[in-house]
């Protein structure tokens, strides 16, 4: 079986990067909504820190405006939150130019299976009132059609507890775990102990 992969997400400082890399971690999240709290202002410059981990997490109005601020970084993977009317061709405008999606996924039913190379299984937005990064767990009610990070009130010691919630297909398509919020001790400031316990809890941590 392959390894977990553990997604840092929410890096706003180049010591949390930084800390991030040499804890292991397979993907670093960086943020671009300034209604964020984990709005990533330093984009340009912490981003080539993060070496092939990073992902531009990016919420628009338009696919055209995320492949905007895809060409001006050195980053191959992208999560677009985009409205449902234009979610599916944005993936695909996205993947077309290139780019691994790692789609989020909202524990909602009732979803189009939206064809992605990854899919971030999160809390919905209805639910937390905002994009990713609330704290908050999900029923893990609706899984994604594919691969999946188990996101939601994600840290070292929710591991075991959210998986033992998991249907069983979907235990199957477990790839990994995102954690952002739990993993701070201020917003978008990461806590290193926190930070490095959560990656190699998810690295040791086998189905």
């Amino acid at each position: 079986m392959s390894r977990m992969r553990a997604k840092v997400c929410g890096l706003t400082r180049a010591e949390d990067v930084a800390v991030a890399r040499s804890a292991g971690a397979d993907l670093i999240g960086f943020v671009h909504y300034p209604q964020s709290p984990r709005h990533c202002d330093a984009l340009t410059t912490l981003a080539p820190l993060a070496g092939s981990a990073g992902v531009l997490v990016m919420v628009a109005e338009q696919p055209d405006d995320i492949l905007q601020q895809l060409r001006q970084l050195p980053l191959t993977r992208v999560q677009p939150y985009l409205p449902d009317a234009c979610r599916a061709d944005g993936v695909r405008a996205l993947q077309a130019a290139g780019y691994e999606v790692l789609l989020p996924w909202p524990d909602v039913p009732d979803q189009a299976p939206i064809p992605a190379d990854l899919y971030i299984w999160e809390t919905a937005r209805a639910q937390t009132g905002v994009h990713g990064g609330s704290g908050q767990a999900h029923a893990a009610a609706h899984p994604p059609p594919g691969p999946h990070l188990l996101a939601g009130g994600m840290d070292a010691d929710a591991i075991a507890s959210r998986v033992a919630q998991l249907p069983t297909e979907a235990l199957k398509h477990l790839a990994g775990f995102d954690a952002a919020s739990r993993l701070e001790s201020s917003p978008g400031i990461k806590d290193a102990h926190r930070l490095n316990q959560f990656v190699s809890k998810v690295h040791d941590y086998a189905l």
